[in-house]
């Protein structure tokens, strides 16, 4: 059982679709229910077994609601794939308080809570799995990303303090630094809508 978080686009439904092709099964957690269901519709043609659950990854209440209702839907937590996250393309100087505290409190915070919440179960069940997604500029910082390379960054190091204390437990914690995606196009559009993108 998987639980997919930012799985309605992007890197996360590609993955939500790729462990239902692999045998699992699959909670798809998002923010946007109208992509969250055609995700699910999609494993569900294939022969796969899904769920779509609302979720804003910045508040506790909902990461605990998302872990309660995967553990009545199938039983039991496997794999936690942190994903959700977002990219205003600003300096520091550009970069609102407000969109700040989106990208640390979406890509970082909602890592915490998730795992906060997922890694009880994996512990009584005796192993699991998280995989958290960060970047390689969370690695190396790149230009015109201050609050995501910030939150990535910090994505990187929780994993490694996660591993540190938690391997002995039979929980794998391990992070993915995906490279640029022809990012001056996801700038420019990003900059045209006035809007992030997203993992």
């Amino acid at each position: 059982v998987a639980v997919v978080t930012g799985g309605t686009s992007g890197i996360g439904r590609a993955t939500a679709l790729l462990f239902a092709r692999e045998g699992a099964r699959v909670a798809v957690v998002g923010r946007n229910e109208a992509r969250g269901r055609q995700v699910v519709e999609e494993i569900e043609r294939a022969g796969g077994v899904a769920r779509f659950i609302a979720c804003d990854v910045r508040f506790p209440e909902q990461c605990r609601r998302v872990v309660g209702e995967t553990l009545e839907a199938f039983g039991r937590l496997d794999i936690l794939f942190n994903n959700a996250g977002v990219f205003y393309p600003n300096t520091i100087l550009e970069c609102t308080e407000e969109e700040w505290d989106l990208t640390v409190d979406i890509s970082l915070k909602g890592t915490y809570l998730m795992s906060k919440h997922a890694l009880p179960v994996m512990l009584d069940q005796g192993g699991g799995a998280i995989v958290n997604t960060a970047s390689g500029w969370g690695l190396v910082g790149g230009n015109q990303a201050a609050a995501y390379c910030a939150a990535k960054g910090g994505v990187v190091l929780l994993t490694k303090a996660m591993a540190v204390d938690h391997s002995a437990q039979g929980i794998r914690v391990n992070s993915v630094c995906p490279g640029d995606v022809d990012t001056p196009m996801l700038l420019e559009d990003a900059r045209r809508r006035n809007m992030a993108w997203t993992d």
